[in-house]
């Protein structure tokens, strides 16, 4: 049996952003494991499934239950709240169940904000790296901020990361504090909403511009100039 690794929209109408083989292939299927029930709910209603008569389970610990419909003969579907599941999200830890099991895994289309991001800043697109979530505690942040910088600059690598959306102007903050004035970076903010913004600057410039993003989803690159 089959584990379906099934994007959702970052913004806009499912059959607006999946493609039509994608939509047809969750409709085929009955049980899901997704991060939330009711967001999974308006996903699948909004693909005009019949909500009501599907199995619907959290992710949570307990993967032998999640992997229970696929033991019984009948293919899963795995959702997270938007994007690609399994990065950056608990289905990573499912999917590694799923393996462990000798299931086959099955990855869909659909949009992922992380390399969306990274193909419109114009960053390195060779060598990059998902960092996922930066410390909280503004010591800790900073650090690792200078830590990512002094990467990017010895490898000529794009350093990729993300932020709840209501501390997005604090992480920019933090950014601009910490890095170097020629270093080049990316703030990729609403990606596919009509409200989308996708600027990449120096820092330098960005500390003239003062520009705030809000409370928005946004992905942040970083590539630090290459300098003695």
């Amino acid at each position: 049996m089959i584990l379906y690794a099934i994007p959702t929209p970052l913004g806009g109408a499912p059959d607006e952003v999946l493609p039509k083989f994608v939509l047809e292939r969750v409709k085929s299927l009955n049980d899901f494991a997704v991060e939330n029930a009711k967001s999974a709910r308006a996903f699948l209603g909004a693909v005009g499934m019949p909500v009501r008569d599907l199995h619907i389970e959290e992710i949570k610990d307990d993967f032998a239950s999640l992997l229970k419909p696929l033991r019984q003969g009948r293919p899963l579907g795995l959702l997270s709240e938007a994007g690609c599941p399994a990065i950056a999200d608990p289905g990573a830890a499912l999917v590694e169940a799923a393996h462990r099991e000798g299931f086959r895994v099955v990855p869909l289309v659909g949009p992922s904000s992380i390399t969306l991001a990274l193909m419109a800043s114009g960053l390195e697109g060779q060598r990059f790296a998902f960092c996922g979530y930066l410390p909280r505690d503004p010591a800790d942040r900073a650090r690792r901020i200078k830590q990512l910088e002094a990467r990017s600059r010895k490898e000529i690598e794009t350093e990729i990361f993300i932020e709840t959306p209501y501390r997005s102007d604090a992480l920019l903050g933090a950014l601009l504090e910490a890095c170097h004035a020629q270093t080049r970076l990316c703030v990729a903010a609403d990606l596919t909403l009509p409200t989308e913004s996708i600027s990449t600057r120096h820092v330098s410039e960005w500390r003239k511009q003062k520009t705030g993003i809000g409370r928005r989803p946004a992905v942040f690159l970083l590539l630090a100039h290459s300098y003695g």
